[in-house]
């Protein structure tokens, strides 16, 4: 049964070319000290950069900068952040770059009026935040994460081995976001496809719960199989438009929290992936990858019937004189022929993981309860092991 639920979702979206453009008309509802916000510096290489400066100026803004958000934001950068803005008297950030920075911008948003240590108010005891919330408005170049329609922020602590994701509620959206695909076309292929499974993986974790046949299942069927589609044409060439857009669009929908409303959700892949994460500080999306099949295997005789279904629904399996079973497997081997295709990272040893970490990865592994079985730690090794 389709539990209750309330959906809201208080960001506005501008998509496709030149979309930037609306910017300016933006940046006339917030104040005057805007705190820019964005990565390595890609954005000045491919003119992004002077664009939004341009805006800026433009529009009479008095600008400081955090530069060099890396693609897992650390807590001390964040404590980094927060000072400039404190020192700014920031009243609007914008984010500019992918994920990690939108993230990122997110938890400065919430720690710049805060007077408890961030890390440990919102990524340790997961409290909402009790001060004012600098609000934030994110121009997207890297599709993946979902992050510049939700209230998600992922932050690393290298000193206690510890990656951690917290959900903030709709105060803390973006109150827009502008989503240009040809932003995303400057992208090495590697951070593309490690992007591309995120989306996927983000369907995977609110799709793999519950036995329901339910408007969110269907919902997230049609987005693996666009995904799908689409990553294939857009390997074969980079720059096609038409790929680059539905790969985009269905990064926001996979993560804005429709496909989730009235289900429990998964979510352990992320954890397990986060946790490795933190140790070998690579890329988020391969290290979902490089733990995604061994989990998926381990919990499919306990969600038998959804797994057939993915395999039917989404890789267009045969059921035809075959059992659940059968099918279940199946459908995980097209999806694994899926990602070698992408040139996923298939295992987390080529991340640099090795077994003298696992029981570490393990320890920073929080396990939750929505999916088809709740792991002890134990199996959580033995995941982990599969992994490697």
């Amino acid at each position: 049964m389709l539990g209750n639920f309330t959906y809201h979702n208080p960001t506005k979206l501008y998509f496709g070319k030149d979309a930037v453009d609306s910017l300016k008309g933006e940046l006339k509802n917030y104040g005057d000290n805007v705190l820019l916000v964005y990565g390595g510096g890609s954005i000045k290489k491919n003119g992004i950069y002077d664009r939004i400066s341009a805006i800026l100026k433009e529009c009479g803004k008095n600008v400081a900068e955090v530069a060099g958000v890396m693609p897992n934001p650390t807590s001390d950068k964040l404590k980094e952040g927060v000072k400039i803005a404190k020192d700014h008297k920031t009243d609007f950030i914008l984010a500019v770059g992918g994920g990690s920075v939108c993230d990122y911008s997110k938890a400065v948003s919430v720690s710049v009026h805060c007077d408890d240590d961030p890390w440990d108010k919102y990524f340790v005891s997961f409290e909402e935040p009790s001060c004012e919330i600098v609000p934030v408005g994110c121009v997207l170049t890297m599709a993946g994460t979902g992050s510049e329609m939700n209230g998600g922020s992922v932050i690393t602590n290298h000193e206690a081995k510890l990656k951690i994701g917290h959900v903030f509620g709709d105060e803390v959206m973006p109150k827009f976001s502008i989503l240009d695909p040809v932003y995303t076309m400057t992208l090495p292929k590697y951070q593309m496809c490690a992007g591309i499974y995120d989306i996927m993986n983000h369907i995977c974790e609110q799709y793999f719960s519950g036995e329901d046949d339910n408007t969110s299942d269907h919902i997230s069927e049609g987005l693996m199989r666009s995904l799908i589609v689409s990553s294939r044409a857009a390997v074969k060439d980079p720059q096609d438009y038409e790929a680059r857009s539905n790969i985009m669009w269905t990064a926001t929908w996979a993560l804005n929290t429709l496909i989730s409303r009235g289900k429990t959700t998964d979510w352990m892949v992320h954890m397990l992936g986060q946790a490795v994460g933190a140790y070998t500080d690579a890329t988020h999306g391969m290290t979902l990858a490089a733990v995604s099949l061994p989990y998926y295997r381990y919990i499919m005789p306990y969600g038998l019937k959804k797994f057939a279904r993915f395999a039917v629904n989404v890789w267009g399996v045969s059921a035809q004189g075959k059992s659940d079973e059968q099918l279940a497997r199946e459908g995980l081997d097209a999806m694994e022929s899926w990602m070698k295709e992408m040139g996923l990272v298939m295992n987390i040893s080529e991340l640099g993981a090795n077994a003298d970490m696992i029981e570490g990865i393990a320890d920073a592994t929080l396990i939750l309860s929505g999916g088809y079985k709740q792991l002890d730690r134990s199996e959580v090794v033995d995941i982990l092991k599969a992994s490697l």
